[in-house]
């Protein structure tokens, strides 16, 4: 991945600013509109003749989701200072450190009471927000292998191998290998949504494209399709969270 310097389009009324992050395995271009600005995934092999033409033919979706944006930083509640909070299986949740008394080694990651606790072991030179991403990671892999389990014994179709990443602009992605990776921060997500992602690139494994078939494939599968798919239109980017800046201690 590569990002390009700022570039700018007036949109409307609007002159919108905007990054580029040329993609070597992206196949289409893809904009995303968040709380860190508007940013647009380009296949290497278009140009950016073709991005402005996208952005111009995606203007009122754009336009849209930069309002939406905006009132969500007005009406959001302001944080107490030194809070910290994440998104955990969809709920916020509260992050605290604490300092082990007496424990040597490792730090320590537990969830207990609706709280994250990060115990920094002494002497341990890992920094929290790296002991919580591990855990996060490890969480992660445990829900997307069993649901993983149930979904391709359904398909009775199997994965070569299985991956969990730290990918920026994908949460999944089948492989033209049949191995599939997925985004570790779908642990963050409702159950729900971690489910219909694990379904979609499962059922590529049978169906490579997105076609009709496909999508009737993956609803059959995943009911919750729908409501997985706008809960992360107006949720990913809270998912994206820099845990070095959100965690405290």
């Amino acid at each position: 991945m590569k990002t390009t310097p700022l570039k700018s389009i007036k949109l409307g009324r609007r002159k919108v600013v905007y990054r580029v992050v040329v993609s070597k395995t992206a196949r289409k271009l893809r904009v995303r509109v968040g709380l860190n600005g508007v940013e647009v995934v380009r296949p290497a092999a278009k140009s950016d003749g073709e991005v402005e033409a996208f952005l111009l033919a995606n203007e009122k979706w754009i336009v849209g989701q930069i309002e939406r944006v905006e009132r969500f930083r007005v009406v959001r509640k302001p944080r107490r200072k030194g809070a910290s909070e994440i998104l955990y299986r969809g709920e916020p949740t509260p992050v605290r450190v604490e300092e082990a008394a007496r424990r040597q080694g490792a730090n320590q990651v537990v969830f207990a009471d609706g709280c994250i606790v990060i115990v920094k072991g002494r002497g341990s030179n890992t920094a929290p927000a790296r002991s919580l991403e591990n855990w996060l990671r490890k969480q992660a892999r445990e829900e997307i292998t069993k649901q993983l389990e149930i979904i391709t014994k359904k398909l009775n179709r199997f994965p070569r191998k299985v991956f969990v990443m730290g990918q920026r602009t994908k949460w999944g992605n089948c492989s033209a290998l049949q191995n599939l990776s997925f985004n570790w921060r779908l642990i963050m997500a409702p159950d729900f949504v971690l489910r219909y992602l694990v379904t979609h690139e499962a059922v590529h494994l049978a169906l490579p494209d997105h076609s009709r078939k496909f999508w009737l494939t993956v609803r059959s599968l995943c009911p919750e399709t729908e409501k997985a798919k706008q809960w992360l239109r107006s949720n990913s980017d809270r998912m994206l969270v820099d845990f070095t800046q959100a965690i405290h201690g």
